[in-house]
């Protein structure tokens, strides 16, 4: 079990891609005010995900995470949330029922208000202003003022969280999540797009299942509502401490922003403040584990992170770019495993196949994002490991932030629906097409 003691030890250590505050005092009493504010998630239902995820450790679960790459305070509208989980609800009927395997389901929202950065200024037509960090930090408008970090946008993200979460439990509980749905989920997509009409041959052949289900008797529970998880990157360490409690079953500190906190590739540093912090607490965590990565290092995080190697509590989340995943993931793999690591694999297609397009727009082609799951499983089937899970970027709007898919977008088409705040995303049809993808590759490893 991690330990408890002295919650603020990370403060000792150097801290990667922290805001520049300008005040201090002013963050203070902001970080005061959020450590009075009742918590987003509850530590029982921590638990209940490290469960599901330990079960994915075993092989015998397969994770769904995704969500938008940035949220933004204005998205935290209904017909967002809606969109994002009609989509990923899609998309786990989609493995659920074509691949056979229990889906747990992820949501990157409700607190990923935060983005690291490669550099910390952005230079537009000679002008040099504080990069844009997320909208927990500052704004995206290029302007001095906006890109002030300012702490009161902490207590904007907590109040965005939790509007966002009440929606999507509302959707997840409230008889939207029902299977009886499938269709209705699928209503306004399924004319217009290859990947929605492949979708509704399937919600048939689930409509018959249900009509024989039924005919044997009553429908089990789980057909009418889903368990939908909340997650984000835990970047801003005086947020995500400040939302820290210690639980009165247990006495332990678990990060009640969300059920699940991850370690980006840029602030995994072994003795760095944010893996100090996440050592403290007991929500299952991942780490962002890119092609640099030795096994060492990823051993050293094994030991750091989950010293007591309890199930369910580490998941390893790689992002190695299509090129490369074949023969940076098969070692880390390898030795971790032969360590006796409890570890969930999962697989995230989207950070290492950035590029920029002619237009300056930066992209992801979706043929990328599809090799480099599929050199995920072939890594995984070759060493005999389970291939857990995958994490990806998406929202459900018909954007055009990705190249490809079924209902191909060119690079010429990026300007029509460029929303991004950051990086782009796949559009709805585009996460289908993957969804099956990942359902054929994860049938024909079992």
């Amino acid at each position: 079990m991690v330990s408890a003691n002295n919650l603020d030890s990370w403060r000792d250590l150097p801290a990667a891609q922290q805001p520049d505050w300008p005040d201090r005092a002013e963050l203070d009493k902001v970080v005061a005010e959020l450590r009075g504010l009742p918590p987003l998630v509850f530590a029982g239902e921590c638990d209940d995900l490290k469960a599901r995820l330990a079960a994915v450790a075993r092989g015998e679960a397969f994770v769904l995470q995704g969500g938008d790459c940035a949220e933004t305070f204005s998205g935290a509208t209904a017909d967002n949330v809606r969109n994002k989980l009609k989509t990923l609800l899609q998309m786990a009927i989609v493995l659920t029922y074509a691949a056979k395997v229990p889906v747990v389901k992820i949501g990157r929202l409700a607190g990923q208000f935060a983005k690291p950065r490669s550099k910390n200024t952005e230079i537009r037509d000679g002008v040099e202003l504080p990069a844009y960090r997320g909208d927990m930090v500052n704004g995206f408008e290029f302007t001095a003022e906006a890109r002030t970090p300012d702490p009161d946008r902490l207590l904007r993200a907590y109040h965005s969280s939790a509007v966002t979460l009440n929606l999507a439990r509302a959707f997840a509980k409230g008889g939207y999540a029902d299977l009886r749905q499938v269709h209705a989920w699928n209503q306004d997509f399924v004319a217009a797009s290859p990947a929605g009409q492949r979708y509704e041959q399937l919600a048939r052949e689930i409509d018959q299942a249900l009509a024989f289900m039924r005919a044997c008797g009553p429908e089990p529970a789980e057909f009418h509502t889903v368990d939908f998880y909340s997650s984000h990157e835990a970047l801003i360490l005086d947020y995500d401490r400040a939302l820290t409690r210690i639980d009165s079953r247990t006495g332990l500190p678990y990060d009640v922003s969300a059920h699940m906190v991850w370690i980006g590739e840029r602030t995994r540093q072994l003795d760095g403040a944010h893996v100090e912090f996440f050592s403290k607490i007991q929500n299952p965590i991942g780490v962002k584990l890119g092609p640099t990565t030795t096994p060492e290092e990823a051993l050293t995080l094994v030991e750091k992170l989950n010293p007591d190697n309890e199930p369910g509590r580490l998941t390893f989340i790689s992002r190695m770019g299509a090129g490369k995943v074949r023969e940076a993931l098969p070692t880390l793999v390898e030795k971790v495993t032969a360590g006796g690591a409890s570890v969930a694999w999962i697989c995230d297609p989207m950070h290492g196949n950035t590029f920029e397009a002619p237009s300056g727009h930066k992209t992801r082609h979706l043929d990328d994002v599809l090799d480099e799951v599929a050199g995920f499983f072939e890594v995984h089937r070759a060493l005999g490991t389970h291939p857990g899970g995958i994490h990806i970027e998406f929202t459900g709007d018909d954007v055009t932030e990705c190249v490809g898919g079924g209902h191909p977008i060119v690079e010429e088409d990026l300007a029509l629906r460029y929303e991004t705040a950051c990086d782009p995303r796949l559009n709805r049809g585009q996460s289908l097409d993957l969804a099956f993808r990942v359902a054929e590759l994860y049938r024909s490893q079992h």
